[in-house]
């Protein structure tokens, strides 16, 4: 009885402020997940997303390539001109070996546009896509206020951390391949203290901690601007439902609009600055894993 009035009263009023947060940082997932780790639920929306902005790059790209001149570009090729040159001098600052580069710099590109267009999520409306989410899993049948969807892939952990252990494969790739497979577990054994057999165990605990620490910063970094970017929006939608919803809201729906247009306008700033740096951060650690010590 208690959650039948409960249901009612949450139909009648709408959500409060935290069920409307919780309700909004829910995954859309494989199956109830039953503890805090487990690897076999699979969050599908930030699957959905993240691929489909993938898609979208590659399309872009492709499409500029096509259609580019040698003559006066227009605006989008002049735009994505402007970012592989950025791109391809970084590159060759960082990672000097040609031939890694052919793969490196792609790469690089790849990493920036595909971030760049998955925290660029964050500038729809808060509500649009949760909300014909909701109408479609309505219209099958089941109950929309267990209708979760998350659109913003890098709001996500498990998503920027496979991108970081993605760039911790490829850096281990670089080891082997530049240095050896023995050269690669000499090093691992060697560096940073030095050869001496009493150093084996502090050089290769060392370096393990480096690999970790590496691809979690690299990781959370991501995932931390943007999941709090995320929830500076919510809470800007919420102040505009208040606003709404009260006779004398009107100021608190100016606030609103306010608030929302300046983060948005600074929020396009950490859009951009966060594929940079994980672009970055991409090319100097397999430049590293290029060097010998």
């Amino acid at each position: 009885m208690a959650a039948d009035a409960s249901a009612a009263d949450h139909a009648t009023h709408g959500p409060t402020a935290g069920e409307y947060i919780q309700h909004h940082l829910q995954h859309l997932r494989s199956k109830e997940q039953a503890n805090i780790i487990d690897f076999s639920v699979i969050n599908l929306d930030t699957v959905f997303w993240s691929i489909l902005m993938g898609v979208l790059g590659l399309w872009l790209l492709r499409t500029v390539a096509k259609k580019a001149t040698s003559g006066v570009p227009g605006r989008l090729q002049a735009a994505v001109e402007i970012v592989l040159e950025m791109v391809d001098n970084q590159a060759k600052s960082i990672v000097h070996n040609a031939t890694s580069r052919k793969f490196v710099g792609p790469l690089a590109l790849t990493v920036f546009i595909w971030i760049f267009l998955m925290n660029s999520m964050d500038f729809l409306p808060v509500d649009l896509l949760p909300r014909v989410w909701e109408w479609i899993y309505g219209a099958a049948g089941h109950d929309p206020h267990h209708a979760y969807q998350r659109v913003v892939p890098t709001a996500d952990l498990s998503a920027t951390l496979g991108m970081s252990i993605g760039v911790l494969l490829v850096c281990l790739y670089y080891n082997v391949k530049i240095k050896g497979l023995g050269g690669w577990i000499h090093e691992l054994f060697s560096a940073p203290f030095g050869a001496h057999p009493v150093l084996w165990p502090f050089n290769f605990l060392m370096q393990m901690i480096e690999f970790l620490a590496k691809t979690v910063s690299h990781g959370m970094r991501l995932f931390g601007n943007m999941y709090a970017g995320e929830l500076v929006f919510m809470l800007i939608a919420l102040l505009g439902a208040v606003g709404f919803a009260s006779a004398t809201g009107v100021f608190l729906w100016i606030a609103h609009v306010i608030a929302g247009t300046a983060w948005a306008i600074f929020h396009i700033l950490i859009v951009a600055l966060q594929a940079f740096i994980f672009m970055m951060l991409t090319l100097v650690y397999v430049g590293q894993a290029h060097d010998k010590h």
